[in-house]
């Protein structure tokens, strides 16, 4: 299990990762005035190897990237997201795809 603290971009991004199927489960809970998140994470195969194995942050503080809806990347062929804030609120590349729409390309997981 992992706690990490309740953001607005962290609870977008752990909902969104939990829908994909890559985290077994997640609660939100309050302790000492502070939202945290607990995140079980996802294991498969004798060997207990995770479903996640990398994520990758893309856009930086110093440096954000953008890109249109033609021009988001496919992630290992599709096997992995790229999660994108858009005007429409938080989007796996797919949805972004599907709805034609761009923005920033916030991380990749896989």
């Amino acid at each position: 299990m992992i706690r990490i603290p309740a953001t607005r971009i962290t609870k977008s991004i752990v909902q969104i990762s939990f829908e994909e199927g890559f985290l077994k489960s997640v609660t939100e809970h309050k302790e000492s005035d502070k939202n945290f998140l607990d995140v079980r994470l996802k294991y498969f195969g004798r060997k207990k190897e995770p479903y996640i194995t990398t994520i990758k942050c893309i856009s930086k503080p110093g440096l954000k990237i953008y890109s249109d809806h033609k021009r988001i990347p496919k992630i290992l062929g599709g096997m992995g997201i790229a999660i994108l804030s858009t005007s429409c609120g938080f989007l796996t590349d797919r949805e972004a795809r599907q709805r034609q729409i761009g923005g920033e390309i916030l991380c990749h997981v896989w």
